[in-house]
């Protein structure tokens, strides 16, 4: 972790981005219809619900793979109890969705039952869902979506994030993406002085899926950052042999940009978007001592936002844009520290050990998350602004680092090295539902899109 301090003297050489070929994201389905229905489960208890295979005609590994996929994807947000799929195995699949065997299910305790059909034509998917309650009969969630079908988990992605908005006023994360860095390609830096791993940004949907290099670099790509509209990456590139903040337009229509003009004297790291995508804090010793700036865009109106002589680093946003969290020593031990967003009233929110990699929460949660020195290792910890109290989520296993709020604040991603090497993680905010997103080489940074 005391690298992440360090950043600001170290990490490597030159760079080269592959952003002319960004990720293609599959078509945004089609939808249908919509009846506003509740699920309910007993008294106290969320709502029962079983998800079987989707009927697919000869295509049965689509029809399991989407079904496995979208009851994967309610069970995250854990607002609704998903019976196992092992459970309802025996039941045989019916001719079509008009054929539903309800006493079956009724007999198992489900309350809510996600029934869905796919079939081809020519070459584009259409996916039929219900959501049935099953004491009833009556479908309370009822859609059509067609698409291409290159990609069928997007369309269990896509009904899960309905269904948790329209029976739970929630927004789900099922088609969110991870960006991090990753050195997994096993490249090595060649002349450099002191050779060391290619890093590269890659993406992979919010569940692991679908993992994919979107820069290739001779050097090293890091701390990439979503845009709020998710159409463009700054991260950290060392592609001229220093640090320099580059913003890759991930649509393909816009040239690689570097709104912070780093020099060998003038570096820049870790970007942080503002809410409203118009400027970037960044981290830069271009005055001499790693300060916060400040910077739009298109590269004009810079502002330095700290002036101390130690170090100020790692910025984040709060949600309102008023607010910027930052890591400072100034104290004499690195700590969470928060400014105004034109740097005024300056103030400490830690007092710990070590903290760095600050991170804060969207609304409604008004939290901060960082990663806190613990025995030999590092912990995300959650600092709390109504109560002004800590909490720690992880559970002293490995070194837990750079965690990462999700777009509705529910979960974190975050670094462990809980299985030997640096992993992605994804946590719920309580502590509970830790599942490993990477597994190849070393892996860093996270970064949730909304």
């Amino acid at each position: 972790m005391k690298t992440i301090l360090a950043l600001t003297l170290a990490l490597g050489a030159g760079l080269a981005l592959s952003a002319q070929n960004p990720p293609t994201p599959p078509p945004q389905p089609q939808s249908q219809g919509e009846v506003r229905l509740t699920i309910v489960g007993p008294p106290g208890l969320p709502p029962k619900l079983a998800v079987p295979d989707f009927l697919a005609g000869g295509d049965v590994a689509t029809g399991k793979l989407v079904g496995q996929v979208l009851w994967d994807d309610l069970n995250f947000e854990r607002e609704f109890y998903l019976v196992p799929r092992d459970t309802y195995a025996s039941i045989a699949q019916p001719g079509s969705l008009d054929q539903i065997p309800l006493d079956r299910w009724k007999e198992l305790g489900v309350d809510g039952l996600v029934v869905g059909s796919i079939r081809r034509t020519g070459g584009n998917v259409v996916v039929q869902v219900r959501l049935i309650e099953v004491a009833s009969g009556r479908s309370v969630f009822a859609k059509e979506y067609s698409g291409a079908g290159a990609n069928p988990r997007f369309f269990a992605h896509t009904i899960a994030d309905e269904i948790h908005q329209q029976q739970r006023a929630l927004r789900g994360v099922a088609r969110t993406k991870l960006a991090f860095t990753s050195d997994r390609d096993g490249e090595r830096v060649k002349g450099a002085a002191n050779s060391r791993d290619i890093q590269n940004i890659y993406i992979a949907d919010y569940d692991g899926a679908n993992q994919r290099r979107i820069t290739a670099t001779p050097s090293l790509d890091i701390t990439p950052a979503w845009s709020p509209d998710t159409k463009a990456m700054a991260y950290t590139s060392y592609r001229s042999g220093f640090p320099d903040i580059l913003v890759a337009d991930l649509t393909g229509r816009r040239a690689l940009a570097k709104p912070a003009n780093g020099t060998p004297e003038k570096q820049n790291f870790l970007p942080a978007w503002s809410p409203d995508g118009e400027r970037l804090a960044f981290m830069s010793n271009r005055d001499g001592n790693p300060e916060i700036y400040v910077v739009n865009r298109d590269g004009s109106g810079m502002r330095r936002l700290t002036n101390h002589p130690e170090n100020d680093v790692t910025p984040t946003w709060a949600p309102s844009g008023n607010q910027i969290a930052f890591t400072s020593n100034r104290a004499g031990r690195p700590q969470i520290w928060i400014m105004n967003a034109d740097g005024s009233g300056q103030q400490k929110i830690t007092n710990e050990s070590w903290c760095d990699r600050p991170t804060w929460s969207p609304a409604p949660f008004n939290e901060i998350a960082y990663a806190s020195q613990s025995g030999g290792g590092y912990d995300i910890r959650i600092y709390e602004f109504a109560t002004r109290n800590t909490r720690t989520v992880t559970d002293g296993i490995g070194s837990n680092e750079s965690p990462a709020f999700s777009p509705n604040g529910r979960h974190l991603a975050f670094v462990s090295t809980r299985a030997g090497k640096a992993q992605i993680f994804t946590i719920a905010r309580d502590g509970n539902g830790r599942k490993q997103i990477t597994t190849l080489g070393e892996n860093r940074y996270p970064n949730w899109s909304n």
